[in-house]
């Protein structure tokens, strides 16, 4: 119940850039540039870069304060995110 609540709440919040994964394939919703942009500096907004370990090494473009996770272990560290945060997950 727990880990289903922190999903919804997660998706819901509408911040997420694409996350394919959690969403069985289907588009999940997309976050503006501009409106990201404007959240870069707010401590209330974690952006999470979830782009395979491949994508990210090859990529010249990172967020600069994005945490780096694994997308195949979210059940793992997805339970441990904060509550009371907007969160951005981040994929090519």
């Amino acid at each position: 119940m727990r880990r289903t609540k922190l999903w919804a709440m997660v998706l819901m919040a509408g911040v997420m850039l694409a996350f394919p994964l959690a969403c069985g394939g289907s588009e999940a919703p997309r976050l503006e540039c501009a409106t990201l942009k404007a959240w870069l500096a707010d401590p209330q907004v974690i952006i999470i870069d979830v782009r395979s370990p491949q994508d990210w090494e090859k990529s010249d473009k990172k967020i600069k304060g994005a945490q780096r996770r694994d997308s195949k272990t979210a059940k793992d560290w997805a339970k441990d995110l904060p509550k009371d945060k907007k969160i951005v997950l981040y994929c090519a």
